[in-house]
């Protein structure tokens, strides 16, 4: 049966209409993407079959185009709009993060932060710079690494800090396991990175460890 023979109530953009999207489970809001179905098929059991065929919305979202275009109803048109939403999204979560402060309100930095690192098969090292009134003024990756470890160079991070004249600064990197405990070299390395900042009058305000859809704070946890 067609999406628009469903009762209205059912039908997902009524729905978000009527409820909000924050009602619509994934395979729904897909759905409403997608726009149409295909023969025998409606949009949301499209969604469906794809969403089991990435393993989830966020791997989905994060595909190559390659293998989006070789996904039964996709294709280049599709993956040219799903990465054109993707950017939107960050770049909202970085209009956010820049007009309020980093400290009084984080959840945008580390909503920012997780839509960066969420999903990567290998490990960044992220830092957000802050002036003196907290203000973003960039966030950028400093280092990449491979699957299980990154090589963080605390001068670089030193020399790139006065560069940009920051006051203080958020530390970032993710945990491709999805494990988001933090390790022995974690907290060492956010030690000696904080140590290093105060030389020269720069504050570590916090270190965000991001694995999968979760993550954690190094201030929050009392390690900072």
């Amino acid at each position: 049966m067609a999406i628009r023979d469903w009762p209205a109530d059912a039908r997902p953009r009524e729905k978000l209409l009527e409820r909000g999207a924050e009602s619509l489970s994934d395979a729904e809001l897909l759905a409403i993407f997608l726009r149409t179905g295909v023969t025998g098929k409606s949009a949301v059991d499209m969604a469906r079959e794809l969403l089991e065929r990435f393993g989830g919305l966020s791997k989905l979202c994060l595909a190559s185009q390659q293998e989006i275009c070789d996904a039964p109803g996709l294709g280049p048109a599709k993956y040219a709009q799903l990465k054109a939403v993707m950017e939107m999204a960050r770049r909202a979560l970085v209009e956010d993060m820049k007009n309020g402060d980093a400290l009084s309100s984080p959840g945008a930095v580390r909503r920012y932060l997780r839509l960066l690192l969420k999903d990567k098969p290998h490990e960044e090292f992220w830092a957000v710079f802050l002036d003196a009134q907290n203000r973003v003024i960039l966030a950028e990756m400093l280092f990449r690494g491979t699957l299980t470890q990154t090589s963080v160079y605390p001068r670089e991070v030193v020399k790139r800090t006065l560069a940009l004249n920051a006051a203080g600064i958020i530390l970032a990197h993710n945990h491709p396991s999805g494990v988001a405990e933090p390790s022995p070299a974690d907290r060492l390395l956010t030690q000696t990175l904080k140590q290093a900042l105060a030389l020269v009058d720069v504050r570590v305000l916090d270190h965000f460890v991001v694995a999968g859809a979760g993550g954690m704070s190094f201030a929050e946890a009392g390690l900072l």
